[in-house]
């Protein structure tokens, strides 16, 4: 007994399947490390993955999320209400609340005044798709569009709502959506990582409601499937560039050396994320040239750059890291998550709206466009939203020209295009308050079942064993919305 290693009496089960796995791991870790061992002419294939993913033919090849942090105004953007002006200051019917929950943000209000949008709105596109005055580029391009306007969700917070559509889950510590798409279908670039993440600055700064690395990490998969979060200053990664020094002979060896310690490691322990360790260090050697090379827009011709708007030129800013997602897109990265914060507008909406919309209408716009004429369109799947809605009736004091919303999860308006989903429709319908579903419900787990089918997976297929009990990104819930796919 006192021969054996302690390492082998407290082997874990994790540690003992990612052992009788290293046979088949080892290959795959191989063609990553050293690409030019298994080069063939044929297509790039996906690096890393499910054998068995995916599991019917994918319309999506890649994934772009535009996330509108802080829940943007559906009603004030894409839920037309005319009846409203009516309504104006009268209180909400407790007939159309029924009892649900509010925040206690306005639960001691005395009253729950409406407050109809001030923004008028037209018919675009050749089925009539009604689109605020606030989206005039985004109008231009409805006919690319399915719009959503029945996504409804449980929580009714910030933190735990960007979690739940994230994630699966209001709980931390679940794999985000695309840490789990990273795991099932894997990478087709071996010089960027298949889950990036980029956060749009407004007005210099980011502000909002803090966004925290667990809503792009990887939970209980391997640390390799989480995103990479770019910076929209200096380095775009932290260390990416080499130290006064040293050169890259240096950085080569020293790789080299701290993989043979590593692999040393792993074959005494037989942890496996030891093996994602290296994978990582070999990663972030590659992306000294490969991330470089993505960010410098030089390349870009004038009109494309004056597409998405003059704001492409600074770097982080939300039309800049559009032009970015289109570029990832192009090198194979498997999905892009675009934050922009700011959407959280319990007071002077109109104000801010008109800010948040200035900022991101029309690189929306230029990305859809810039992806049709590049003939990407149809397999890249583009998603548009926030975590939740907000309220018909007021937060804090209501005039003609200022109100403020609260949150509200019962509706609210995503828009998809491309990659499978039908374009020029708008699915789902809601009361006269925007208050309540009545046709068509699509719950965030129906959503995200809609974005995994698209890309080939089946959403009760894709799951990873933890803790005793197989776990998927929809939980025990979700329904594809095949209405809505081409």
């Amino acid at each position: 007994m006192s021969l054996l290693r302690e390492s082998d009496l407290i082997e874990t089960r994790r540690h003992f399947f990612g052992r009788a796995a290293s046979g088949i791991g080892t290959a795959a870790l191989a063609s990553l490390l050293q690409p030019e061992l298994f080069a063939t002419s044929a297509p790039v294939l996906p690096t890393g993955g499910l054998p068995s993913l995916p599991h019917f033919a994918p319309r999506a090849k890649r994934v772009i999320y535009l996330f509108m942090s802080g829940a943007p105004s559906q009603m004030d953007m894409w839920d037309y209400k005319p009846k409203m002006g009516d309504w104006f200051d009268k209180d909400l019917p407790d007939s159309v609340r029924q009892g649900q929950r509010i925040t206690t943000m306005t639960s001691g209000q005395q009253r729950f005044p409406i407050a109809p949008s001030i923004f008028k709105f037209r018919q675009h596109g050749q089925h009539g798709a009604w689109v605020s005055e606030l989206l005039p580029y985004t109008a231009q391009i409805v006919d690319e569009l399915a719009v959503v306007k029945t996504v409804n969700t449980e929580a009714i917070n910030h933190d735990p709502a960007i979690t739940y559509i994230q994630t699966g889950s209001q709980i931390p510590g679940r794999p985000s959506a695309g840490a789990w798409l990273s795991y099932g279908l894997g990478s087709v670039n071996q010089n960027l990582p298949a889950f990036v993440v980029l956060h749009s600055t407004v007005e210099g700064g980011f502000g909002g409601q803090a966004l925290y690395a667990r809503l792009w990490g990887a939970g209980f998969l391997s640390t390799r499937h989480q995103g990479v979060s770019l910076r929209s200053t200096g380095d775009p990664v932290l260390y990416l560039s080499n130290p006064d020094g040293m050169s890259s002979n240096m950085r080569r060896r020293m790789l080299d050396e701290l993989a043979a310690l590593n692999q040393q490691r792993y074959n005494e322990v037989g942890d496996p994320e030891i093996q994602s360790r290296i994978a990582q260090y070999e990663m972030a050697y590659r992306m000294q040239t490969s991330v470089p090379e993505l960010t410098d827009i030089s390349d870009e011709p004038e009109n494309v750059l004056k597409m998405y708007g003059p704001d492409v030129h600074t770097p982080g800013t939300f039309a800049a890291n559009c032009l970015l997602a289109r570029r990832m897109a192009e090198r194979g990265v498997r999905f892009t998550q675009v934050f922009i914060r700011q959407w959280d507008q319990h007071t002077n909406l109109p104000n801010d709206i008109r800010r948040q919309c200035g900022i991101v209408d029309q690189p929306c716009a230029a990305l859809i466009r810039d992806l049709r004429q590049r003939g990407m369109l149809d397999d890249t799947l583009v998603v548009w939203g926030g975590e939740f809605g907000r309220t018909i009736y007021c937060q804090g004091n209501l005039s003609h020209a200022n109100y403020g919303r609260d949150h509200h999860p019962r509706c609210f308006t995503k828009w998809m295009a491309g990659g499978g989903v039908k374009p020029g429709i708008v699915y789902g319908e809601t009361d006269d308050f925007s208050y309540n579903v009545i046709e068509n419900p699509v719950h965030i787990h129906d959503l995200n079942a809609t974005i995994l089918h698209c890309l080939g997976v089946n959403h009760e297929q894709l799951t990873f064993r933890h803790l005793g009990r197989d776990f998927r990104l929809t939980d025990v819930h979700g329904q594809v919305v095949t209405d809505i796919l081409a």
